[in-house]
C-alpha cells in the first residue's frame, strides 16, 4: 500500500475530535471532499467540517473494510459506526460506505459514496418506519 494510503486508513481509524490534526497529514492543503451532503474546499474547511460532525454526535469510529489501490487512486470500503442523539433513539448506526481516493504524496481529492437514507431518514422516529415499509415492499 502507497504511504499517502497508509496514512489515510491509519488517520481514520483513530480519527476521534481530540485527534483532527492527523487530516494534516492525510490531505492536501487544496483538497476537495464531497459526500451526499457536502462538498468541501481546502483542508480548513474539512477539519471545520469534522469538528463540527463530531460535536453532534456522542460517537464515531470508521472501521475499514477492504482497500483497493491502483496508479494513485484507490476505493477505501468502510463502515461508519456512530451514535447520535436524535437518531435511532440514541443508540447505535451502522453505516456501510466507500471513498474513491486521488493521491500523490497526499490525498488532494476525496469523495465519499454512502446511503443518506439508512443514515439519517431511517433513523428518524416516524420517517424511518415508513422508509423502511417502503424497502421492504420493493424488495419482495
Amino acid at each position: 500500500m502507497s504511504p499517502a494510503l497508509t496514512v489515510f486508513c491509519r488517520e481514520y481509524q483513530r480519527l476521534s475530535p481530540n485527534h483532527l490534526e492527523g487530516l494534516y497529514d492525510i490531505y492536501a492543503p487544496d483538497i476537495r471532499f464531497c459526500d451526499p451532503a457536502h462538498e468541501i474546499q481546502g483542508i480548513a474547511s474539512l477539519v471545520a467540517y469534522f469538528d463540527t460532525l463530531f460535536t453532534q454526535v456522542t460517537a464515531c469510529r470508521f472501521d475499514i473494510e477492504q482497500v483497493m489501490e491502483q496508479d494513485g487512486e484507490a476505493l477505501v470500503r468502510w463502515r461508519m459506526v456512530f451514535c447520535h442523539p436524535r437518531l435511532n433513539g440514541g443508540k447505535e448506526v451502522q453505516v456501510p460506505g466507500v471513498s474513491h481516493l486521488r493521491f500523490t504524496e497526499q490525498v488532494y481529492e476525496h469523495t465519499d459514496y454512502f446511503d443518506m437514507g439508512a443514515m439519517l431518514y431511517e433513523q428518524l422516529p416516524l420517517l424511518g418506519g415508513v422508509i423502511r415499509a417502503l424497502k421492504r415492499r420493493l424488495n419482495q
